[in-house]
């Protein structure tokens, strides 16, 4: 076995992330005063300037999450990026679009019917899946690092926020789309042009709950401990939701056998 190898690959991941957390631009907690009801929509400046990247490495992303997780992932996917990249310029946060768009791509790629035996989490599923993209299209180690952990860690409250910009507004976009999270931080133009050019179906909601269960509803144990035990608690009656304080009262450590 090639210990050093993997303890050096192991080494150098983990300071790809501290040096992105330690790069943080120092008005990441500052969000300035919101413009109100400036223009939002133009033929030219897309929503509010916020556009889709037009490359070869956007292109290629969206052909493959639309041809794989179909509309209402797809469509839901392209959102996350619109929320993201307005909160993104709201903030005068230092992102590149290209990469924000791939994440926003694939953070519910692990969600899909190809994922279908996998017993890790979707989050990292759909992760793996982001960085074999970018790597295959002459991305960057330390980017393609950096999108692993944005997607991996976008349904983890609380963490996020304090990692490099793209992995913030990924889950700062991710909630806005599912739960309304930051709804009045945008302007009623913004939200408007949003809708209007990728609407949320009128039964978006339970269509998106029974995606998630489709994709978990055969590992159920990777929900444990995260917000999507809500969803597997809401889908299947005969779902328990796992008692940390229960764990420890029980363990060998407590009861002594």
């Amino acid at each position: 076995m090639k210990i050093r190898p993997i303890f050096t690959a192991t080494c150098a991941a983990l300071a790809i992330v501290i040096a992105a957390v330690v790069s943080v631009p120092d008005g990441w907690a500052e969000t300035p005063a919101r413009q109100s009801d400036q223009p939002a929509l133009d033929a030219n400046d897309g929503i509010s300037g916020i556009r889709i990247p037009d490359s070869p490495l956007a292109r290629d992303a969206a052909k493959l999450i639309r041809d794989t997780e179909g509309d209402l992932l797809f469509q839901h996917s392209t959102r996350v990026y619109y929320w993201a990249a307005l909160a993104g310029k709201r903030k005068g946060l230092d992102f590149d679009p290209e990469l924000l768009y791939v994440a926003a791509m694939f953070h519910d790629f692990g969600l899909t019917a190809g994922y279908g035996e996998s017993h890790s989490r979707f989050e990292v599923d759909g992760a793996n899946a982001a960085r074999d993209f970018l790597r295959n299209h002459g991305v960057s180690e330390a980017d393609s690092q950096r999108i692993w952990f944005a997607i991996a860690l976008h349904t983890t409250n609380g963490i996020s926020t304090h990692l490099f910009p793209i992995a913030a507004l990924l889950a700062e976009g991710a909630n806005m789309d599912l739960v309304g999270a930051g709804y009045d931080d945008f302007t009623a133009t913004e939200r408007n042009a949003v809708e209007a050019a990728y609407p949320h179906p009128p039964q978006f909601a339970d269509d998106f709950l029974q995606a998630v269960y489709d994709g978990l509803k055969h590992r159920p144990e990777t929900a444990q401990g995260t917000g999507l035990a809500d969803v597997m608690a809401y889908k299947d009656p005969t779902f328990r939701r796992r008692d940390f304080s229960l764990l420890m009262r029980n363990s060998h450590w407590a009861t002594g056998k």
